[in-house]
């Protein structure tokens, strides 16, 4: 039986939970929400970007927003036609999460670290009909691994794209530059006329909060990308209620250090300003410990989310102590296992006396539990907090059964925050998603007598590094294109910085040869930086079972006692 969080105590012998109702669902789409926001706080700092020298009235946001929103009904782009957006953190990221929306839109969140074949995949996997790119972003030139894949683009008129291996392709969109085949960001708003303006306003009541508004890709278990999709309800109303648990509050100022194309950065980031009227603080296009305690001091933000690893960068910082922090309250931690030490400082060193800790997925829209403000602070530290309004956790055993309190288990979701599904995948939908609607999320953790939740592992094999969810079997496929391996398997290590690194066992093939940074050299090129192994051993076999499967979690052991790994305790 499933017992309602009505209040401050509760004691339960199973473990299934659900949310207070007592605060409606929001029922509006974002743009809508949008509009009333600003139009209600028009004076209010809404956006500061520091590293374009950026400060925006939610009034002038809402003028870029509509403007640019025009501009892409102007350049031929239909309701429900999906829009990438492949770029570090910007104003013009912004600007387009807020006009997809309100156009009707399905914006496309693509990893900046993602390399050729990755980033092919994803265009064609959810068939995007225009890209908002970057010019380039750290080594990579975003304009000239584009014109890899589609040579097409130098020789078409923008907006004209026919490219054989990006089909539906038809718009390229550059920030902040100038090269053939694209049209520059900051001139698409002036591609509207007024009857483009007339046809976004006439669009809003047309466009249901059901409606598929996001597309965020999580690893694959097969080693593809799978587009997890979400809708205005989702991610609009666990923005709302993240920000509420948090304490979040008009006139806030909220630094967002994790990268838009997480949900970190763009459902508990800048929806949770939304929904609260806050002020939006980028720091850098990426994140830069420095950067951040700067804006920190220089803004006076009130707010901050991230991984353990930022904070653990903040806190470590040689320059650390030479900032004034007293401005900060609140805030959000998640997306990996949370060291205890780590959690006291932030409460401590930082002045985040209502920080909380987050649990979740990016197809739950993210967070269904979380620690709040005025939890003890053992809870804080030791917990990743209670159920979320309108929603259900339930752990499970290998059958499916609920499992007493205190007894490890599949952690299950079901509610408003669960994703729409796997865009184009309807099987991996249904793997992830049962018949009653719960959301299988493989971890596996417990709850006790009170309903604070714990992690405790992950079924599935995967690792996370930095707030990186990484399929270790994407790697091995990688690896095994490579003509000297005959085997090999990648597994997760425990990591002070990161959490976890990865670390690949390889068997060679007879009479070839290999190093290790060979290895690394030929992942370079075909997967994302965080993805490629930071250890790797060459072995003649593996370990099994009597019935030949493959023990990882052995090999994890041989490496941890090999490498002297330190395994942290952790929330």
């Amino acid at each position: 039986m499933c017992l309602v969080r009505t209040g401050e105590t509760m004691s339960i012998t199973e473990s299934h939970v659900c949310g207070p109702i007592d605060t409606p669902l929001i029922e509006s789409t974002i743009g809508a929400f949008f509009d009333t926001t600003t139009e209600r706080l028009a004076e209010h700092d809404a956006l500061v970007v520091r590293h374009q020298g950026i400060r925006w009235s939610y009034g002038e946001l809402r003028q870029q927003v509509d403007a640019f929103a025009a501009g892409l009904l102007a350049l031929g782009l239909k309701p429900g036609e999906r829009v990438g957006i492949w770029s570090p953190n910007n104003a013009e990221w912004v600007v387009t999460q807020f006009a997809t929306a309100k156009a009707g839109l399905i914006l496309v969140n693509i990893n900046p670290g993602y390399r050729l074949a990755e980033l092919e995949y994803a265009l064609n996997k959810v068939q995007c009909a225009a890209l908002i790119t970057a010019a380039a972003f750290k080594t990579s030139n975003y304009i000239d691994m584009l014109n890899t894949i589609a040579p097409e683009i130098a020789g078409s008129a923008p907006g004209q794209l026919a490219a054989a291996r990006l089909p539906s392709l038809r718009t390229l969109i550059c920030i902040g530059a100038d090269a053939p085949g694209f049209i520059r960001f900051d001139r698409v708003s002036a591609m509207a006329t007024t009857q483009h303006h007339e046809a976004l306003a006439a669009l809003g009541p047309t466009l249901r909060n059901v409606d598929p508004v996001n597309i965020q890709f999580t690893s694959g278990t097969t080693g593809s990308p799978k587009g997890a999709t979400l809708s205005h309800r989702n991610i609009l109303n666990n923005a709302f209620f993240v920000g509420r648990t948090m304490g979040l509050r008009e006139r806030d100022r909220f630094c967002i250090q994790v990268p838009l194309y997480h949900c970190g950065g763009m459902v508990v980031g800048t929806l949770s300003c939304l929904t609260h009227g806050a002020a939006m603080i980028f720091p850098a296009d990426w994140f830069d410990p420095l950067a951040s305690l700067e804006a920190i001091q220089a803004e006076a933000c009130t707010a901050i989310g991230g991984v353990p690893t930022m904070f653990l960068a903040m806190l470590n910082h040689p320059a650390f102590s030479s900032f004034d922090l007293r401005s900060m309250r609140t805030g959000w931690a998640g997306g990996a296992p949370c060291p205890i030490e780590m959690m006291k400082r932030c409460l401590s060193d930082m002045h985040l006396r209502d920080f909380t800790n987050v649990f979740g997925m990016t197809e739950t829209s993210p967070v269904c539990l979380q620690t709040s403000a005025d939890d003890p602070l053992e809870r804080k530290v030791s917990s990743v907090g209670r159920i979320h309004p309108h929603v259900e956790v339930k752990v499970v055993d290998l059958d499916g059964r609920t499992v007493p309190v205190g007894v490890p288990g599949e952690f299950c979701t079901r509610g408003y925050s669960v994703m729409l599904g796997y865009w184009g995948d309807p099987q991996k939908t249904k793997e992830a998603i049962d018949t009653e609607g719960w959301m299988h999320t493989g971890d596996l953790g417990t709850l006790d007598a009170e309903g604070y939740g714990n992690v405790v592992g992950r079924s599935k094999d995967m690792a996370i590094r930095g707030g990186e969810n990484i399929y270790p079997a994407e790697i091995e496929n990688v690896l095994y294109q490579h003509p000297a391996v005959a085997d090999a398997q990648v597994f997760g290590v425990p990591d002070d910085r990161f959490g976890e690194e990865l670390c690949a066992w390889i068997r060679v093939k007879p009479g070839a040869a290999m190093k290790e940074d060979e290895v690394r050299s030929f992942c370079r090129d075909r997967i994302a930086h965080f993805k490629i192994p930071r250890y790797v051993r060459f072995v003649e076999e593996f370990p099994t079972t009597v019935t030949g499967k493959i023990q990882k979690f052995v090999m994890r052991q041989r490496m941890i006692d090999e490498l002297g790994l330190n395994v942290q305790k952790t929330a």
